[in-house]
């Protein structure tokens, strides 16, 4: 008989222009009189007093702005959760921000629940219990992390999400709004990750119906917005937010492939932005995914994109073998993309081959 997953969706989503404005309404109902609420916010609006005016924080609420200079890390998670438990009863955490942001946000909600380190966790189903009311708002699209069962964190030894039932967000608040202001080559990073997941899942070994439905409209969602179009308008905007949320949803029964693993390789080495990585990587798979890349190359063209280049060069070979082994060690990734007997095809050198041309 066969065993089919059984993934669970973000239940309520609420979806507009000002639906940020909403938010106070929607957290009261989870709010217990002794409790607080976290609001962990990229660290980019600090400063930003317009922006954080929009945020309903009550007396005794957290407020905890969260630095993503870097991939977010798991003695990260793990700093800001022992911090937290100190302060009392927490009701609930909202992440404001990119998918780093949103990812710590998860990954918080879930290890206030959960004992030890967010190391522990990472891999899939190793969350055994249901983490505090969480809320995800983007600032930024594409990662689909708003709408995805894991939180991608950079540990001790390895880049792993913590994949569980218990990771969704409990509420989604998707305000077009929020991503208007982007700078151009950060939006075209995230949006390429979107473009990238869609490329993987639907080329991949796990494709299936439920999958293909989500990364086709997903795709075109991203077609539309850079190759169809010249000007960037809140048209943009709008497709930008669904398409992320589309291509979140069209892995949530597939997988990703060879671009992510080895997106997670350069991160947890380099400390590469998981965007940033995406394209590089990208750039270099004609042999895996040559639409994909002739596309994605008119894109880049188009939209004026220079891509960091030699990013690699000047690496030990210590770091050259952890890097390599990151990457080989993302199985299910390869599988997704290159089959069952994916070792047969992909060996260590052969990746050491691809990272040597970025």
């Amino acid at each position: 008989m066969t065993n089919y997953r059984n993934f669970p969706m973000v239940p309520r989503i609420i979806y507009g222009r000002e639906s940020i404005s909403q938010l106070d309404t929607i957290i009261s109902a989870k709010r217990t009189d002794d409790g607080k609420m976290v609001f962990l916010v990229d660290y980019f609006f600090e400063n930003n007093t317009e922006f954080l005016k929009q945020i309903p924080i009550k007396a005794n609420d957290i407020l905890e702005f969260i630095d993503v200079t870097h991939e977010p890390k798991t003695s990260y998670v793990d700093e800001i959760r022992d911090t937290l438990v100190k302060k009392g009863t927490i009701d609930g955490v909202i992440g404001i921000g990119g998918g780093s942001v949103l990812d710590m946000a998860k990954a918080v909600a879930l290890m206030i629940t959960n004992e030890g380190s967010s190391s522990d966790y990472q891999g899939w189903d190793l969350i055994k219990n249901a983490g505090v009311y969480h809320v995800g708002i983007p600032t930024l699209s594409g990662t689909g992390a708003e709408v995805s069962r894991t939180a991608v964190l950079t540990g001790p030894t390895k880049k792993l999400g913590l994949n569980s039932d218990f990771t969704p967000f409990d509420q989604v608040v998707l305000d077009p709004n929020l991503i208007k202001d982007v700078p151009v080559n950060q939006r075209f990073y995230t949006a390429m990750d979107c473009y990238i997941h869609c490329i993987e899942s639907l080329t991949g070994h796990f494709l299936n119906a439920f999958s293909r439905s989500y990364g086709e409209k997903a795709l075109e969602l991203c077609q539309d917005i850079y190759l169809k179009k010249d000007v960037w308008d809140n048209d943009s905007d709008e497709k930008l937010m669904m398409a992320s949320w589309h291509g979140g949803m069209s892995i949530a029964y597939s997988q990703v492939g060879i671009a992510h693993a080895l997106s997670y390789g350069l991160s947890f080495m380099l400390g590469t932005k998981h965007g940033i990585g995406n394209c590089i990587v990208f750039d270099h798979l004609e042999e895996y995914y040559p639409e994909g890349v002739r596309e994605f190359k008119e894109m880049v063209k188009k939209h004026a994109i220079d891509l960091p280049k030699g990013i690699t060069k000047g690496l030990t070979e210590e770091q050259w073998e952890t890097m390599i082994n990151v990457a080989y060690g993302m199985e299910p990734l390869w599988q997704n993309a290159l089959g069952p007997d994916w070792k047969n095809s992909m060996t260590k050198e052969k990746i050491r081959a691809l990272y040597e041309k970025m």
